[in-house]
């Protein structure tokens, strides 16, 4: 009985090894004939497109902002030499060109296995674009479809010309921007670029100081590769395909503002900011830029005596030069108050913004009590990546 034990599991051992075997060669076999397939399909010929159908020749389309917006591109299916699917992209080029490097490059519906593709406003825009055509602007491009095997792209045999009135806007808007470059406060290291502040949907601000007749640009990112954005002109906002820089004529202190919505971007010259005293009606003394956004300043406080107390209601006032225009701004609160503050009053209670009118008291703050008669120093900030506010410390 030991034996034929003995004997039944080498029998079982041998079968199980025939068996290793047998799999392995048949999953050796399975791979060459993959493989073999592979090979087939990649060289498999195509022939070329031989009618496209929409959009029709010279067909004019104005792009709209709309996410969902869209144009379909059509053509004839072709003709594989082992009767599976073909590849298809939809290339573009512009006017004059043979699609030896084309523009853009769109892979058609359904992964490529198509013969349509629909195409976003966004994308045609950004074709637009690399076509030379100007936000806005109107302009000609041709387009035409490319089919293969994932190897061998074969053109069709006919292009079609499409003009394109572009967006004013971005239909890419970035989620921050910031500045960099020799002109601007930290100079041309990318990683602490100074941010904007986003102030509405596709809207952003920076206070900040420029070197006049250094250059600068403006960024989507502190590292890596980011888009870069710059003005041609002072007025229109641009993204750069290269190296394109900003200059101003004059150092200063500005507030550039962005607007990616219609393109734009205007300056304010930041000439001075003042303390204003509500019952002086006047600046009783000003604030020092020192930086990235903030001011600061020293001076005394006196509250005035009047009838009914001490008056302590105050807030900034600022002059400015916009397109060589003058102008005086003030800076009250954010969140209205009538109330002098505590020490342990919300931070929010200090916030500002840039008030539409200037006036005597509208949109004041008060000084705590404790500032009265004494050297007090404030501080104004209109940094990028936190709220604009001010501080005041009793020296």
């Amino acid at each position: 009985m030991q034996i034929n034990g003995e004997l039944f599991l080498i029998e079982n051992k041998m079968k199980t090894t025939i068996n290793y075997i047998g799999l392995f060669f048949l999953a050796i076999i399975s791979l060459h004939a993959c493989k073999t397939d592979d090979m087939n399909y990649e060289d498999a010929k195509v022939t070329a497109v031989k009618t496209l159908y929409e959009p029709a020749d010279n067909k004019a389309i104005k792009l709209v902002s709309s996410a969902s917006a869209s144009l379909y591109f059509e053509w004839e299916a072709v003709k594989v030499e082992d009767s599976g699917a073909a590849l298809y992209e939809v290339l573009f080029d512009k006017v004059g060109g043979d699609f030896s490097k084309p523009l853009y490059t769109v892979v058609s519906d359904n992964n490529g296995f198509s013969n349509g593709a629909t195409i976003t406003h966004k994308v045609l825009n950004k074709i637009a674009a690399l076509a030379g055509i100007e936000p806005g602007s109107t302009g000609d491009l041709i387009w035409t479809v490319g089919a293969s095997r994932g190897v061998n792209r074969v053109l069709a045999e006919e292009s079609r010309t499409l003009t394109i009135t572009s967006l004013n806007g971005f239909t890419d808007i970035p989620d921050e921007v910031f500045i960099t470059g020799e002109g601007s406060e930290t100079g041309t290291d990318l990683a602490t670029s100074l941010p904007f502040k986003l102030t509405a949907s596709g809207e952003f601000e920076i206070y900040t100081k420029l070197e006049g007749g250094k250059t600068y640009h403006f960024v989507d990112r502190t590292s890596g590769t980011p888009r870069i954005f710059y003005s041609p002109n002072g007025t229109t906002l641009r993204e750069s395909t290269g190296n394109d820089e900003i200059t101003v004529d004059k150092t200063g202190i500005y507030r550039i503002s962005l607007d990616f919505n219609v393109s734009t971007i205007s300056y304010m010259e930041v000439k001075s900011v003042g303390l204003w005293f509500c019952p002086s009606n006047e600046v009783i003394w000003n604030l020092d830029y020192h930086g990235k956004g903030v001011w600061t300043g020293t001076g005394k406080i006196t509250f005035k005596q009047e009838s009914w107390g001490k008056d302590q209601r105050y807030k900034f006032q600022i002059e400015t030069v916009s397109n060589g225009t003058a102008e005086t701004k003030q800076i009250g609160t954010l969140n209205t108050t009538d109330s002098a503050p505590t020490d342990g009053s919300d931070p929010s209670y200090y916030y500002v913004r840039v008030l539409p009118n200037v006036t005597q008291w509208d949109d004041k703050w008060k000084f705590m009590d404790k500032f009265d008669g004494k050297s007090t120093t404030i501080s104004l900030l209109m940094k990028g990546d936190a709220a604009y506010t001010h501080t005041i410390t009793a020296n």
